[in-house]
């Protein structure tokens, strides 16, 4: 069944209650630029060749969507892995960086910067400056240079500079701070490329665009294995929501679809060492929208935990929260130890390492309960050669 634009975003940058652009006056005149252009440029038949030649020559698409055998006998039904781990730099934030450094280019921007925290869109990021000749700034939390070394490594290879954010818990969270400062200061001369599908509008839907080559591969790659393109279940790891946005777009609008959401529970939804946000979560304003995020009474944020450096976000993406929020999307907590070991099963039994963002994504198919017949497509989001460190310290 088709619905009708029930899900995306409204002119005024809103999904239902979540979203909006909520930014100091400094930020205004890019935020307001953007907001007019960004569609237009994205649109021009030139932008679209340059990205769609990128995509497909440079970053390798269209990514393979795998029918698993192992989770398929294990689960009791038809599941695909969409390996998005196979692109150019091991995980799907090439589509949205590739995407943003084309637009900064066009609106004349020459200093980039980013946050990262498991570094998997720092490295996208460093990648496409190098590609295009631009600096390239990552802000990237204490924490997270230390569990994910390699991907530190990778950065400053490709000639970023690295910057440590050491405040709070030293996280996604913190380097997001970070980088809306330098942002501040920096202005006129700086495009910001936002990895998550969160920040002020048009952040999220523009980031969702560019992501959403994602779930249109996925239709026209499951009609030619099985004559339908749309599946039963969309399964996706969500913390601000990238490859969940990417991997929904194209089905938003169709109720047969479900789509279903993978968060960080932590060391469990009451230990108090979570980032479980939808369950835990109320209605705020982070990172210049206005959406779910983890908070005390009196507004202060409650820092986070999750073993995967990329969930370890107090919030959720607007479009998810508006998803959740409306019945659309149905969310599945998994801990740090149902992801290491669904981590491990895929690696064993397939030969494939998922990233352990993804590794939630994969935990939560224990939860879930499906016919023979139904058709179920995971975004296998990025490869987990960079959480290594940390699971070797696991197995030790």
């Amino acid at each position: 069944m088709t619905m009708k634009n029930l899900y995306n975003v409204s002119k005024d940058g809103y999904y239902g209650d979540f979203g909006g652009a909520f930014i100091p006056e400094m930020l205004y005149a890019n935020i307001d630029h953007l907001q007019k252009v960004y569609l237009e440029i994205s649109q021009e038949s030139n932008f679209v060749a340059e990205f769609e030649a990128l995509l497909k020559d440079y970053v390798g698409r269209p990514s393979p969507l795998y029918r698993s055998v192992k989770l398929s006998e294990k689960y009791g039904a038809e599941i695909y892995l969409k390996r998005e781990d196979l692109n150019h730099t091991g995980a799907h934030k090439i589509n949205n960086t590739i995407g943003q450094i084309l637009l900064a280019r066009r609106i004349g921007k020459k200093r980039i910067i980013a946050e990262t925290g498991a570094g998997q869109h720092g490295v996208a990021t460093a990648t496409v400056c190098a590609l295009m000749d631009l600096e390239c700034i990552i802000y990237m939390g204490e924490v997270d240079i230390a569990r994910q070394a390699p991907n530190v490594a990778r950065m400053r290879m490709l000639g970023a500079e690295v910057r440590p954010a050491t405040s709070g818990s030293r996280t996604l969270k913190d380097a997001t701070n970070e980088a809306i400062r330098d942002w501040i200061n920096n202005a006129e001369s700086t495009h910001y490329i936002i990895g998550s599908a969160i920040g002020p509008h048009p952040y999220p839907d523009m980031v969702t665009r560019f992501q959403s080559v994602i779930s249109q591969e996925i239709k026209a790659q499951l009609f030619e294995k099985t004559g339908d393109e749309f599946p039963d279940y969309v399964v996706a790891c969500v913390g601000g929501g990238s490859n969940a946005a990417g991997a929904f777009y194209h089905f938003l609008d169709h109720s047969d679809t479900k789509l279903i959401l993978a968060e960080a529970a932590g060391e469990g939804i009451d230990s108090g060492r979570s980032a479980a946000t939808s369950i835990l979560g109320s209605q705020g304003i982070i990172h210049g929208c206005k959406t779910l995020l983890m908070q005390t009474n009196d507004g202060q944020i409650i820092e986070p935990h999750s073993v995967s450096a990329g969930l370890d976000y107090p919030g959720i993406g607007p479009m998810h929260a508006h998803l959740i929020n409306s019945g659309r999307a149905k969310v599945y907590p998994a801990t740090d130890e149902e992801a290491i070991q669904a981590m491990l099963y895929l690696s064993r039994e397939e030969g494939i390492i998922p990233a352990l963002e993804t590794a939630h994504a994969l935990a939560i198919l224990e939860k879930m309960s499906f016919q023979k017949s139904d058709v179920v497509v995971l975004c296998l989001s990025g490869r987990g050669d960079k959480d290594l460190n940390t699971i070797m310290k696991y197995l030790n």
